[in-house]
């Protein structure tokens, strides 16, 4: 599986590009930058950041669009820190990102290499909303498109009813579903974390428990978050709506339940990015496939598995 993984990178961002790199049935083939989670430059330099701890410093990262499509960027570094990666002082990386755009590379890649190319958003769907503008046709030139995106059963975790990534540019949502298929794009919303993906007090033993330095670094970005889950969310330990949905795009067998349905993003102020499921048998046809459920323990043993020394692994 050839990847390209689009993300505005923080705590559970890098845990996914983790996932992504360590998975001996994907090659990851570059790492697109979005506004959103922290502002553009502060998730470049997470994402390079995590490739260097990864040992994966050869995969090229280009910047993408540093703010939503019409409206200001508002960032969720409440949640992940002033840095995204838990304020926890980490060095910089020792690269750069490559010269180039990111939206010249979701398109000029799925052009030269049509149906080769998997894409993974873990952020707002600013870049591939931009590239869309430009090629209406450009989800059908990827094999498949994942996206860690919505709130299908209407409880969010930056309003009442929306998911942080679809409420951060919900304009770029809604240009993404109105060119989506049910057969080519499937969003795994924040519903899927918080019902199969919470790190429990359990799991986050056993997670230090692998004595491994990707566990360890895992463990410490994501501390901001528990503290923000016990304050906000009230969940059990904090949650990886980013790293299951990758889980899904390298194991689409862990998926446990799905509909197909016709979505819509709510783009007034009131219900500001709601994810608005029409299952009316009267209503528009499908135009995404919903992840609603994974099945957990397939899903933890995954991110384990791959977090693990090498020696464990091998």
């Amino acid at each position: 599986m050839k990847l390209i993984v689009d993300t505005d990178t923080a705590s559970d961002d890098a845990v996914a590009l983790l996932l992504a790199a360590r998975d001996g049935g994907a090659e990851l083939d570059a790492v697109t930058t979005v506004a959103g989670n922290v502002p553009l430059p502060q998730a470049t330099r997470n994402a390079l950041l995590t490739l260097e701890v990864a040992g994966m410093d050869g995969v090229p990262v280009f910047e993408g669009c540093d703010r939503p499509m019409v409206r200001p960027l508002s960032t969720a570094q409440p949640v992940h820190g002033d840095d995204g990666m838990g304020d926890l002082g980490l060095p910089g990386p020792a690269r750069r990102p490559h010269a180039g755009h990111a939206v010249d590379v979701l398109l000029d890649r799925a052009r030269a290499r049509p149906g080769e190319y998997t894409l993974v958003t873990l952020g707002p769907l600013t870049n591939l909303a931009a590239a869309l503008l430009r090629d209406r046709d450009l989800l059908g030139r990827y094999r498949q498109v994942y996206c860690m995106a919505g709130a299908p059963d209407a409880a969010g975790n930056i309003s009442a009813t929306a998911e942080f990534n679809v409420w951060a540019d919900p304009e770029a949502a809604q240009v993404v579903l109105a060119a989506a298929d049910p057969g080519r794009v499937t969003w795994i919303g924040w519903d899927v974390s918080r019902r199969d993906a919470v790190m429990t007090p359990a799991d986050q033993e056993r997670l230090l428990a692998l004595d491994s330095p990707l566990a360890d670094f895992t463990h410490r970005i994501n501390r901001k978050v528990t503290e923000w889950a016990a304050r906000v969310t009230g969940l059990s330990g904090y949650d990886l709506p980013d790293p299951v949905a990758m889980a899904v795009a390298l194991r689409p067998g862990l998926v446990a339940e799905r509909e197909t349905a016709h979505v819509r993003i709510a783009l007034g102020d009131e219900a500001r990015g709601q994810t608005m499921v029409d299952r009316r048998l009267t209503g528009p046809p499908p135009n995404v496939s919903l992840v609603r459920r994974v099945h957990e323990k397939g899903f933890k043993e995954l991110l384990f598995g791959l977090l693990a020394p090498e020696e464990a692994r091998a």
